[in-house]
């Protein structure tokens, strides 16, 4: 049985957890609160020395950090990752999209606006957060206005791995109003077999 270490309320946490239950992967959760400096323990810098979460331990012991890295392993064989060569590089390029110009706006702005208390030096960045974290939806829109997912015929990481910031953003104060095409993807992926919402810490 896996055993994911995570923060309730964190996208990357949730996209390790729910690909887990589209796989029908029986798992443990562990929660390490962020906000009391828990992911910095001896205990759980044994587990990933970069002191974050999610984090994925194997029955064996071995652990694996890094949201993306761990569900392109765990959907390694399945169809949430295209065997064909061609496909499973654009879920890999969204997944990088994500990281690179998606998570660090919209999943920051969120974690500054839902889970701390702003300070003026925050706000005086979020204006740029902002900005960028539209330009990543605009993205996201191009393809979707005319696509039902990201890649190909089906769901794959890549729509986790968007899904999971974009349907909370507005906790972050960015409206998803203006994207038609990203609000019927997010109904059809909320509308998944197993399908799981997000949960929030106590």
């Amino acid at each position: 049985m896996y055993t994911v270490y995570d923060f309730d309320g964190s996208g990357n946490g949730y996209k390790v957890w729910l690909l887990l239950h589209f796989l029908g992967e029986k798992y443990e959760r562990v929660r390490v609160n962020v906000l009391k400096g828990e992911t910095h323990s001896d205990d759980f810098l044994k587990i990933n020395p970069v002191g974050k979460i999610p984090a994925l331990v194997l029955e064996d012991g071995r652990a694996l950090p890094e949201s993306n890295a761990i569900m392109h392993y765990l959907a390694e064989g399945t169809p949430w990752l295209p065997d064909d060569r061609f496909a499973h590089a654009q879920v890999l390029s969204w997944t990088y999209f994500e990281q690179y110009s998606h998570e660090p706006n919209i999943a920051v702005l969120r974690f500054w606006r839902h889970f701390l208390e702003m300070t003026p030096e925050l706000e005086a960045q979020a204006p740029e957060k902002e900005k960028k974290s539209h330009a990543a939806l605009a993205v996201m829109e191009k393809q979707l206005a005319y696509t039902d997912w990201l890649v190909g015929n089906g769901p794959t990481i890549a729509d986790i791995a968007l899904y999971a910031y974009t349907h909370v953003a507005d906790e972050g104060g960015i409206s998803l109003a203006d994207y038609p095409g990203i609000n019927r993807w997010l109904d059809r992926f909320a509308s998944l077999p197993n399908y799981v919402p997000i949960t929030y810490h106590d």
